[in-house]
């Protein structure tokens, strides 16, 4: 496990951490769509404050009293995106593990355990989504202070949110005999409940939401993996032994990892293990799981709506309404969710919030781009969107930060033509290297060997009209990159 133990060696020389803080990268948040895609899922987006939910996420497992730095795990395709947003917010993760495919919470778990017990088989683990609100910290840091003394003593600890109301999105665990300060046996897991269990549970009051927060031992838990999922257990210490590095991050072995069954760690270990326990919390905790749940978080006027971006409202009451690009009105309306960006809005009750997974399956049986794309698309050297496009043609606003390199590439389809209209371009193409200044342009031939670079201080900006008879991103030979991205040619249409 070479790679992987020189990285943790790193993290852990100066001391012994009481919590070591592993975050969840992985989910796509389709409920959240045309926001959330697949290119930039929802733990990604500022969707509630100035910071991204992994961000806050993050920050927030750093600052508890003891902790090591955390570990995150993401997937492959986002990982510069995770390593720029970790780099904006002032944070150093102990290390970034990548995800070839996605496998749900119970290999990552059992990737997050093996992880740590190499170091120290009984380290304490705080297992975290990246894509939940907590507004309360402080009542966060107390939760998990009680979580850890419990796992410390060999519990597997969830952390079960004090219901506010009969949510049926949610699944529920029912606390059983106390086993230590504000910590109590997991009586049972429930389901997603209808309306009148979901009152049921309220009214209880021994009833709390399954939050998906952990706490345990390293050792405990593989010892639970080991008795009721041995493949998972197998198949990632295989993908950990394999694993390679590559750049700042550490891959997992696909071949290995694919060989994990797909499965929660509530299905997998929580709900059959004898060592559950769940500590209640008050936290101000939600999975954002709908938009509605934004206009439920989210500061109210007067009319109790949420507006964020250009937004006019007219007798509009109860909405939540969010515009990432035009000016956007709503009149004479109540109890909506009004979303723009760029390329989609939509419009939805906000009773049916949780509905807006059959527009998502539509897009994905209709294999529209919207489903997986912003038409502003990041890269790791910056960023382009899509102005214009049409038959035989199309318009790119890119930006290169400072430091940023485009591969050395070519393409089989079309040419380009490259305006600058920001900071100072250096070009390769063909054998010559040259420099565009502002208002400089420069023509790209189908088939020339070329490179787009920024030496300078601030943001290259520039306009890219293509042209030829199929312009997709798939019409690309790397030839070399500094981003560590695999020479490769995709088929392409004719």
């Amino acid at each position: 496990m070479a790679p992987l133990g020189v990285v943790l060696h790193t993290v852990a020389m100066a001391r012994t951490f009481r919590i070591s803080p592993f975050i969840l990268s992985g989910g796509a948040g389709s409920r959240l769509w045309p926001l959330s895609r697949a290119s930039l899922p929802k733990q990604l987006l500022a969707l509630h404050g100035n910071r991204t939910m992994i961000q806050d996420t993050v920050l927030r497992a750093a600052a508890l009293p003891g902790a090591a730095a955390p570990v995150l795990l993401c997937n492959q395709d986002h990982r510069f995106l995770v390593a720029e947003q970790m780099l904006e917010a002032g944070l150093a993760p102990g290390a970034i593990l990548l995800e070839p495919q996605g496998r749900n919470t119970a290999p990552a778990t059992a990737i997050a355990s093996l992880v740590m017990a190499e170091r120290d088989p009984s380290a304490v683990i705080l297992l975290l989504p990246s894509d939940h609100v907590v507004l309360d910290d402080a009542s966060f840091h107390a939760s998990v202070e009680r979580a850890a003394a419990a796992a410390t003593q060999g519990h597997i600890v969830t952390f079960g949110v004090k219901p506010q109301e009969p949510e049926t999105g949610y699944g529920y665990v029912q606390r059983g005999a106390r086993v230590g300060e504000g910590v109590f046996a997991v009586q049972r897991f429930a389901e997603k409940p209808d309306a009148e269990r979901a009152l049921s549970y309220l009214a209880s009051g021994d009833y709390y939401w399954n939050s998906g927060m952990f706490m345990f031992r390293a050792d405990v838990m593989l010892a639970e993996l080991k008795r009721f999922q041995p493949a998972i257990v197998t198949a990632c210490r295989a993908a950990l032994v394999n694993a390679k590095r590559d750049l700042d991050f550490v891959r997992l072995d696909p071949e290995s990892f694919a060989k994990a069954p797909e499965i929660s760690i509530d299905y997998a270990v929580m709900e059959r293990t004898d060592k559950a326990a769940v500590v209640p919390c008050d936290i101000g905790w939600s999975d954002v799981g709908a938009w509605s749940a934004l206009w439920e978080l989210g500061s109210r006027d007067k009319q109790g709506n949420v507006l964020r971006g250009d937004v006019l409202v007219h007798e509009t009451t109860n909405s939540f309404v969010r515009s990432d690009s035009k000016l956007t009105a709503l009149v004479g309306v109540e109890n909506l969710v009004v979303i723009v960006t760029s390329d989609a809005v939509l419009v939805v009750d906000k009773d049916a919030a949780q509905d807006v997974k059959a527009v998502v399956d539509q897009l994905k049986a209709a294999k529209r781009q919207e489903l997986t794309e912003h038409r502003k698309v990041f890269r790791p050297w910056g960023s382009y969107e899509s102005i214009d496009a049409g038959d035989g043609f199309q318009v790119k606003h890119m930006m290169v930060k400072p430091g940023g390199r485009l591969s050395l590439q070519t393409h089989s389809k079309r040419a380009e033509h490259w305006v600058v209209v920001q900071g100072v371009a250096k070009v390769t193409c063909g054998e010559r290297v040259f420099e565009l200044h502002e208002n400089e342009s420069t023509f790209i031939p189908l088939g020339a060997k070329h490179r787009l670079e920024n030496s300078g201080g601030g943001p290259l900006r520039l306009i890219e009209v293509q042209s030829g008879s199929y312009l997709g991103e798939d019409d690309i030979v790397r030839h070399d990159d500094v981003y560590g991205r695999v020479p490769s040619k995709s088929v392409v249409k004719s």
